[in-house]
């Protein structure tokens, strides 16, 4: 044969005298076994221009399958991940949901609307206090009523607050899961101060439940703005230490720079928002961009980045927090005076252009509950809110209310159809987004690389279930 007589020669093309079609068989041959040794190779060295499909795709010897959670210490709650490697080198992955079954949408189709702030609390566990902002602008833009000048402000303080303490325990979190423990405690610590001041504005430390229809459950008192002032000058001097000890650090830097990149026209595409489209260079924030509340009134940078990666993604989380500082600074110094729940007649829709003037709403908000304990007044009308066969009405009519919520867009979309509940009740969390990108940011990347990448989408479990 033909090799026989190459390889007999001693040399690896065909001798000129043979035949034409010899050589037209040697070269189809010597072309078609290269193509497949090169193929077989990129599969071996490139295995992310191949990422295949875990549900959908054949099986290949080389690559096997390690379920990654629900269970895992880095994945901080019950998520898993179905991981393909190729040795240490991840070909693909699949986020797999489904481990909590809170059920909230339902549950907003049977609490009254300030029932259901409970619920919120339960779906980012980790900024509660965001969510029920969140919730009940978005039932007050329903109902077209704007709460008093002093109730934006002290929504905006928490909202703020939310913001920091979510940022502090990412930021701590992707040094831990890094191998840097003083860097959590460096950050944990000021997140317990304002644990207590949440204590000192309501009563509870976790799921604080703190808004209502119109208002408030509570006013801030002077305690909480003399902790909140001193928890100001304590947040510097613990994000001081954090940069020092990790923003330069080789092994921290060697393993968030170029990991996980995320291009801006991705982040757009993919439909991303909070600091991972902000590392990307998108330069969006719906306190600017579409304010709401009292942000009109405050002098805040846009922190943004251009990297896209791991590292640019904890340098917006850091820069945020004194962006933050700098808006409850202002807000805790011009507090306004007055009332912090509604009255019987709506002030203007909060949302959009100013109308010159509201239609008269029925009475939305809970008496105080000295009011309820002492009066019959209070107490005839907390139960007329509160019963199943009364309450207030709602129009019937949809609308979309997003915020600003420390991972990013946090949206409610509610249906009225006439009764203090809900007809339909649909949550866009950010994080039910963000973990799409996990595949496309992991591909390529190598086994101790998913703990960096997970870290810095601060991915959330309770939003991602329905």
């Amino acid at each position: 044969m033909i090799f026989g007589r190459c390889l007999s020669e001693k040399h690896v093309f065909p001798p000129m005298a043979e035949s034409a079609w010899q050589c037209s068989v040697f070269w189809v041959l010597f072309l078609g076994v290269a193509v497949y040794g090169a193929v077989r190779l990129s599969f071996r060295i490139f295995p992310m221009l191949h990422p295949g499909d875990l549900t959908h795709d054949e099986s290949r010897p080389h690559l096997w399958t390690m379920n990654f959670g629900p269970q895992h210490p880095a994945t901080h709650t019950t998520l898993r991940l179905v991981l393909k490697l190729d040795g240490e080198r991840v070909v693909d992955a699949m986020p797999d949901i489904g481990y909590l079954h809170s059920g909230f949408e339902k549950l907003g189709e049977h609490l009254d609307y300030n029932q259901y702030v409970t619920v919120t609390d339960r779906m980012n566990y980790v900024s509660p206090m965001a969510n029920n902002v969140g919730w009940h602008l978005a039932v007050e833009k329903l109902l077209d009523i704007d709460v008093p000048p002093r109730c934006q402000y002290i929504r905006v303080i928490v909202g703020e607050l939310s913001r920091i303490s979510d940022h502090l325990l990412c930021l701590g979190a992707m040094g831990l899961d890094t191998g840097a423990l003083t860097h959590f405690i460096y950050a944990f610590n000021p997140r317990e101060q304002i644990s207590n001041v949440f204590e000192a504005l309501c009563g509870a430390r976790f799921t604080n439940s703190y808004t209502r229809v119109g208002g408030l459950s509570h006013d801030i008192s002077p305690k909480a703005i003399r902790m909140i002032r001193n928890l100001l000058e304590q947040i510097p001097k613990a994000l001081d230490d954090m940069s020092r000890l990790l923003n330069r650090n080789r092994i921290f830097v060697g393993r968030m720079k170029g990991v996980g990149v995320l291009t801006k026209d991705e982040a757009i595409n993919r439909g991303c928002s909070g600091p991972v489209a902000r590392a990307s260079g998108v330069t969006r924030d719906l306190r600017k961009d579409e304010p709401y509340l009292a942000y009109r009134d405050f002098d805040f940078n846009v922190c943004c980045a251009e990297a896209g990666d791991c590292y640019a993604r904890y340098l917006v989380r850091m820069a945020e927090v004194r962006e933050s500082m700098k808006i409850i600074r202002q807000a805790i110094e011009n507090l306004p005076a007055g009332p912090i729940n509604l009255g019987d007649v709506g002030a203007g829709p909060l949302f959009g252009e100013k109308t010159p003037s509201a239609r008269a709403t029925p009475h939305v908000v809970l008496p105080e509950k000295q009011a309820v304990h002492t009066t019959i007044e209070g107490l005839i009308t907390h139960f007329e809110l509160v019963m199943n066969n009364r309450g207030f009405e709602s129009p019937c009519e949809e609308i979309y209310c997003a915020t600003e919520a420390p991972n990013g867009e946090l949206g409610f979309y509610l249906v009225g159809d006439g009764t203090p509940r809900a007809y339909r009740a649909r949550c866009r969390g950010p994080s039910f987004l963000h973990l799409a990108l996990f595949p496309h940011l992991i591909r390529g990347h190598t086994l101790s690389d998913v703990v960096a990448v997970l870290g810095s989408l601060n991915i959330i479990s309770a939003e991602l279930d329905r």
